[in-house]
């Protein structure tokens, strides 16, 4: 997710001053706003949409990450046994 240097970096003081006008920006770009404070970095605001479709992209990617791992160790059975598992534990 790429950050302007000059739109989306802002101090404390410019985010006081222009909350409504920083917020607009970051909901119109679905960029972060970084603030700063006494010149470095503190905080980043994030679009709650754009939060949560980044926080499903990681989610996804932590059990694909287990899956592979998985596979790796050979932990893994046949699908079709797999099923017969799930609907035996279902009751099916």
């Amino acid at each position: 997710m790429p950050i302007s240097v000059t739109e989306d970096i802002r101090s404390v003081s410019e985010l006081k001053r222009d909350t409504k006008k920083i917020f607009r920006h970051l909901h119109e770009t679905g960029r972060p706003v970084v603030v700063t404070v006494k010149g470095r970095p503190d905080v980043v605001l994030l679009d709650a949409a754009v939060y949560e479709k980044r926080l499903a992209e990681i989610n996804l990617s932590k059990l694909l990450s287990e899956g592979e791992a998985d596979i790796r160790h050979g932990r893994i059975k046949p699908a079709r046994e797999t099923i017969k598992d799930i609907r035996r534990r279902a009751g099916l």
